[in-house]
């Protein structure tokens, strides 16, 4: 954790708007999830936060990753380019996952040297790994309930229970070696039901597919979904744990290699936004402030990702209801209207904690403003 006397500090050394990214804090989130799920093998979902620096802690830690893109793969292979050519292709293979079902042809071509696991969700994907990434290895992504999900996925991605195995079978008459079922229960789950119900859906799957005649999966993939603490209605990960735990013990067997792609519960902790207030008005009876970051910047999340990151101040007193708006001319541009904040003045700083997942991640030049500057604490 970062005190606020250091958050102003390097709100005054560096200026602002912040963003701040503690790597103790990384380091304790990986290694209490490790604790909590000691069967399962974390591959960071680096889509949550792509900061070659959060990458290259997390790297040292033991990390596997999931990718989506090539950048974000090349990012990862940055830190494995000096490994002799055997041992860079042997670490691709165990702790790389390109976790996006639908892959662009010229993106299936450049990764196919690299020999990657990948994850598909329908026929003509199948064709088009088989012309273009005939040495890859595959996933299916199982379509799997995201009942009170903060960002549902199921929509998008999956491929539904009743044509899985087909898929599979399918693959597996094209030359490919299909060699597990991934899953995701949607991002920031704190119905835990859903993992219950997609692990018993994936049993189902296995079965099938045995029972068909197909013997070659030995991977599962629980995908992401791992909620982060923003608040104190969030159950503790280790009540998760419990459930997922017992659920795997009783559905699959030993042999059974089982991963993870947690992104948000890694990094969201860790991150903190730090602004100041550039503008002041009263709005039909209500306090408004103007910050220098808004949700075309760090507070992307708010549009993005259904999230809301309390505004805080580093000022005591009494506090009235206001609203906090970012600096763009444009009237989406709202980071809150009701917070709880004392009487601030111009240039004084303002903070958001829990920040650091799809944030800083999809902030943007909108406006001619830039991206707030990034200071790595603790590496």
């Amino acid at each position: 954790m970062i005190s606020k006397a250091r958050l102003q500090q390097l709100a005054k050394q560096h200026g602002t708007p912040l963003f701040v990214i503690d790597h103790d804090e990384l380091r304790k989130n990986y290694r209490n999830f490790r604790k909590h799920l000691p069967r399962v093998q974390v591959y960071f979902a680096v889509k949550a936060n792509s900061d070659p620096a959060i990458v290259r802690t997390l790297f040292k830690e033991g990390s596997s990753f999931d990718v989506a893109s090539m950048p974000e793969f090349m990012i990862v292979h940055e830190n494995i380019k000096h490994l002799p050519a055997k041992k860079r292709q042997e670490w691709i293979w165990d702790k790389i996952i390109y976790a996006n079902p639908t892959k662009p042809t010229e993106t299936l071509e450049e990764l196919n040297q690299y020999k990657p696991l990948v994850t598909f969700d329908n026929r003509e994907e199948i064709f088009k790994i088989k012309k273009h990434a005939p040495n890859a290895g595959l996933a299916l992504r199982l379509k799997v309930p995201n009942t009170g999900a903060m960002v549902e996925l199921s929509s998008k991605f999956g491929a539904t229970p009743g044509e899985a195995v087909d898929l599979i079978l399918e693959a597996d008459k094209q030359g490919l070696v299909v060699e597990g079922v991934s899953f995701h229960v949607g991002s920031q789950t704190t119905n835990f039901e859903n993992y219950v119900q997609a692990l018993s859906l994936t049993a189902g799957i296995f079965k099938e597919a045995q029972d068909r005649g197909y013997h070659k999966m030995n991977l599962l993939d629980i995908g992401g979904g791992f909620p982060a603490p923003y608040d104190a209605t969030v159950k503790p990960l280790k009540e998760l744990a419990k459930i997922i735990n017992t659920e795997i013990d009783r559905l699959f067997p030993k042999n059974i290699q089982v991963l993870a792609e947690p992104g948000r519960f890694l990094v969201a902790s860790a991150g903190y936004a730090v602004s100041k207030i550039i503008g002041k008005a009263v709005r039909d009876g209500k306090t408004s402030y103007y910050i220098n970051d808004g949700v075309y910047h760090t507070y992307s999340g708010v549009i993005f990702d259904h999230c809301k990151y309390p505004i805080k101040s580093f000022k005591k007193g009494a506090t009235s209801l206001c609203s906090v708006f970012g600096p763009t001319c444009d009237a989406l541009d709202v980071v809150s209207m009701a917070e709880n904040l004392p009487d601030l003045q111009r240039d004084d700083f303002v903070y958001s904690e829990n920040i650091g997942a799809y944030s800083h991640a999809s902030a943007t030049y909108f406006n001619g403003f830039p991206p707030a500057k990034v200071v790595h604490e603790n590496q």
